[in-house]
């Protein structure tokens, strides 16, 4: 059975045009962790906090101020990607070379330390 995922805003309850949609539901499926990303032509800012850092959550663009405000009040005490400044480009996996795509959406090098 299909299934469309359903994304608004945190804020105003706004709801992404097609093209930001397709955007949003494609990134869904990349293993984020505590980090922003921007989606889409309308600029629309994505938190995937997972964990201790609370669910994933959507902004449009004009609450991107908003919700990174919310963010850093709620969880600035335990994390410091809360604090991350953009802009947050969306980093685009190596072709052919998934675990290099893997390390590069956890924020890490892929070198052991």
């Amino acid at each position: 059975m299909p299934v469309t995922p359903v994304f608004g805003c945190q804020f105003c309850g706004v709801r992404p045009e097609a093209e930001t949609q397709r955007a949003m539901e494609e990134q869904m499926q990349d293993a984020y962790y505590a980090r922003y990303v921007d989606v889409g032509p309308e600029r629309w800012l994505v938190w995937h906090g997972h964990g201790l850092l609370g669910p994933q959550r959507f902004a449009c663009g004009p609450h991107r101020g908003e919700l990174t405000a919310y963010l850093r009040n709620h969880y600035g005490t335990l994390g410091g990607q809360v604090w991350n400044m953009g802009p947050y480009p969306r980093p685009l996996p190596a072709p052919g070379n998934a675990r290099a795509a893997w390390i590069s959406r956890m924020g890490g090098s892929g070198f052991a330390m």
